[in-house]
C-alpha cells in the first residue's frame, strides 16, 4: 500500500504554533524512572496499536476517528490537542520516560519528525485499529499490516542516516510495545453485524490470536526481541460499553468482559510458546485487564471519584469526533474520573497504570 498517495493529508496545524509546542516538548530533559538491569540503556521505544498509544497518526490519514481538536489534549504540555485520544499523555509517552529515552513518544507520520527523533522512537499506532484485519477497514485506519510496512520504512531510514551497526543496535535492543485489540470486541465484534453472524465468541477470539500471533512471528522476524504486549481491558465497564451493553443501570456488560478475558487467557497461552519455541525473544504479557478494573471497582482508592462516565460531555457515549469543545459539561477536573470520554482514561489514570504494569515487569525483557 501506498500510504502517502492513499492515506495521507496535508496537515492543517499552524506551523507556528506547532513549532513552538515542539521547542517544549523535545527540549524538555528527564531521568528514568525504573533502574533497567546491568545499568543497561534502551535506545528506544517503539510501540503499534490502537488509539491508547495513538499520539497523533490519524491527524494524517483519512479517517474520522480523530481527535486533534479540543478539549482532547488540554491538559497536554501547551495545552495543545496533538491527536492523543486523551486530556494529556498516552502510555507510550509514560513508559518512553520511564525506561528515560523522552518523555513524548511521536507519531511516525508527523511531518515535521527528524531523523534524531526516528532514533530514540516512535508510535506507528492507528486509533480504531484491532487484530482482525476488518476493524481498520471499518473506519479507515491503518491495520497492523500497514503498521509493520511502516516499521520497515523506518528500519530504512536509520540505517540511511546511523549506519547499519547502530540501526541493527537500535531495532535489536528497543523495547517494543503493542496494544492493540479493544475495538475488535466492542466495535466489529459487539457493535457492528460483519462477524457475528459467522462467528461466536471462542471462534472470534481465535481469529483475534492467530493474527496477533502472526504480527508477533513477523515482527520478530524484523529483528525485534523485546516485546511487551498489552492484554485486553475490562472493555465492558469502560463509560460506552456499560451504555450500549450494560442496561438500564448502565452496568459492565458482561459479554464483553467475557471475551477480553478468554482472549487474554488465550493471548498469555500464546505468548508463553512463543518465548519457549524462540529461545532470544523476551515477550512479555503486560495485565491490564484485572489492573484497570480494580480502579474501576475501588475508585476513591486511587482519588478518583467518577468511574462510570468520561469527563467529556454526558460521559455516557461521546468520543473522537463526538467529543468536542461544545459538548455539554465537559468536567472541571478530569483527575477526579478515570475516563477521559466514554471509551479512553484520563493521563492521571495512565499514570497510576503505567507504573503497575508496565514497570513491574521490565526485567523480563532483559
Amino acid at each position: 500500500m501506498n500510504f502517502f498517495s492513499q492515506k495521507l493529508l496535508p496537515s492543517s496545524m499552524s506551523s507556528l504554533k506547532f513549532l513552538s509546542v515542539v521547542i517544549v516538548l523535545f527540549c524538555y530533559c528527564h531521568a528514568a524512572a525504573v533502574k533497567l538491569p546491568n545499568n543497561e540503556k534502551i535506545p528506544a521505544l517503539i510501540v503499534f496499536g490502537d488509539s491508547i498509544v495513538d499520539p497523533g497518526n490519524n491527524n494524517n490519514i483519512g479517517t474520522i476517528v480523530k481527535c486533534n481538536f479540543p478539549p482532547y489534549g488540554r491538559d497536554f504540555i501547551g495545552k495543545w490537542p496533538t491527536g492523543r485520544f486523551s486530556n494529556g499523555r498516552v502510555p507510550s509517552d509514560l513508559i518512553a520516560e520511564s525506561v528515560g529515552v523522552k518523555n513524548i513518544l511521536p507519531a511516525y507520520l508527523d511531518p515535521n519528525l527528524k531523523i534524531e527523533d526516528l532514533l530514540t522512537g516512535v508510535s506507528f499506532a492507528s486509533g480504531g485499529s484491532g487484530y482482525d484485519p476488518l476493524t481498520p477497514q471499518i473506519v479507515s485506519v491503518l491495520s497492523l499490516s500497514d503498521q509493520l510496512d511502516l516499521f520497515k520504512n523506518y528500519i530504512r531510514k536509520i540505517t540511511a542516516a546511523a549506519g547499519e551497526e547502530r540501526a541493527a543496535t537500535i531495532v535489536s535492543k528497543s523495547i517494543y510495545i503493542v496494544c492493540i485489540g479493544s475495538d475488535d470486541i466492542a466495535n466489529t465484534y459487539l457493535s457492528t453485524p460483519v462477524r457475528r453472524p459467522y462467528y461466536d465468541i471462542p471462534a472470534y477470539t481465535d481469529l483475534m490470536i492467530n493474527s496477533a500471533s502472526s504480527f508477533l512471528q513477523e515482527l520478530y522476524g524484523l529483528g525485534a526481541r523485546r516485546i511487551g504486549v498489552i492484554n485486553l481491558p475490562a472493555i465492558g465497564c469502560v463509560p460506552s460499553q456499560r451504555t450500549v451493553g450494560g442496561g438500564i443501570n448502565r452496568d459492565c456488560s458482561e459479554t464483553a468482559n467475557q471475551a477480553a478475558r478468554l482472549f487474554n487467557s488465550k493471548l498469555s497461552a500464546n505468548i508463553d510458546a512463543f518465548n519457549k519455541r524462540l529461545p532470544e525473544a523476551r515477550v512479555v504479557y503486560l495485565d491490564i485487564y484485572y489492573t484497570l478494573l480494580s480502579l474501576i471497582q475501588n475508585p476513591t482508592q486511587y482519588g478518583f471519584e467518577v468511574a462510570n462516565k468520561g469527563c467529556c460531555g454526558t460521559g455516557n457515549i461521546e468520543v473522537s469526533v463526538l467529543c468536542t469543545r461544545y459538548s455539554p459539561g465537559t468536567c472541571n477536573d478530569s483527575s477526579k474520573y478515570i475516563f477521559w470520554d466514554s471509551y479512553h482514561p484520563t493521563e492521571k489514570t495512565y499514570e497510576i497504570l503505567v507504573p503497575l504494569v508496565f514497570d513491574t515487569q521490565i526485567r523480563k525483557f532483559f
